[in-house]
């Protein structure tokens, strides 16, 4: 019986991640070990669940049937762990988190820090990066995300506040000449940053402009990327405040045009409100809530 309930969880976690590799992840146990669950509850039913091919992967008719069954049985399972794990002082489990790559001495940071400390039978798994990261596929339990949440599948609450400013040498800049204008800015050399569109918004006064720039030097897939190009004399983007606050203090980098700034961004946890670790990642969430309010 107990094996039954192990190759219905892991069917159950392949058809929704949409793959065993993904399953495998959110599982947190090898791709060869939920296929070998998969593979023995279909030879208990004597009937395939997946469609298998090299480049996709599908629910048979019997799937299908077996599929809302199997989601329940997790469901409830999830639902008396989280019972228990509502009342424990020390929570235990592991979650899997993606975070931006820069600014590793922000609240949020050390937010996430103070709560490895004060549950130490929580293992925690930081991964680093400015790349969008799907959650599901990638096994991830919450993410930290900054802009407007567009992914309405996701559970998500804002937990903060991001700054950013337009940025350059100055340097770059009196080689150009004075910038008066927009019109000025957007003739600017602009380092472009993969993940977020080329499209321009500045505001002052409660006015709000949006532009293309007429000539993108140089696109990076990293804020560090970005700033180091800036600081290079190579143009003009918008960063983080807080990675560029210092420079700015110091004179290596001014603000391009100091009467207009991006607007600010919300910071957001965002997570997928399903898998075996949700009941704490809603504690953590509430968590990095809780230290946002008190830092404020």
């Amino acid at each position: 019986m107990p094996e039954d309930f192990r190759g219905l969880a892991a069917f159950a976690a392949v058809a929704e991640a949409g793959s065993f590799s993904a399953a495998a992840r959110r599982l947190k146990l090898s791709t060869s070990v939920v296929s070998h669950h998969v593979s023995k509850l279909e030879a208990k039913v004597g009937a395939s669940l997946f469609f298998r091919s090299t480049r996709s992967l599908s629910l048979t008719a019997e799937g299908q049937k077996v599929l809302p069954a199997a989601q329940r049985m997790v469901a409830s399972a999830q639902e008396a762990l989280d019972l228990l794990t509502d009342e424990a002082d020390q929570p235990v489990g592991s979650l899997r988190i993606t975070m931006p790559s820069f600014g590793i001495d922000t609240p949020i940071h050390q937010a996430v820090w103070a709560f490895a400390k004060q549950y130490p039978m929580v293992t925690l798994s930081l991964s680093s990066t400015d790349r969008s990261i799907d959650l599901v596929r990638d096994g991830f339990d919450l993410a930290i995300r900054l802009g407007v949440l567009t992914d309405s599948s996701l559970k998500g609450r804002r937990i903060g506040t991001f700054h950013r400013a337009m940025v350059a040498t100055p340097e770059y800049l009196a080689a150009r000449g004075p910038l008066t204008d927009l019109d000025d800015l957007k003739a600017c050399d602009f380092i472009s940053l993969a993940m977020i569109p080329t499209l321009v918004t500045l505001q002052k006064d409660g006015e709000h402009i949006s532009f293309e720039p007429d000539q993108v030097r140089l696109e990076v897939d990293s804020v560090a990327a970005a700033k180091a190009a800036v600081l290079a004399g190579l143009g003009v983007q918008r960063l983080p405040l807080s990675e560029v606050q210092d420079e700015l203090d110091s004179g290596e980098l001014v603000l391009a045009l100091p009467d207009w700034h991006p607007p600010e961004l919300g910071i957001y946890a965002v997570w997928p409100d399903s898998g075996a670790q949700k009941n704490l990642t809603r504690r953590l969430v509430d968590f990095l809530v809780a230290a946002q309010k008190s830092a404020a």
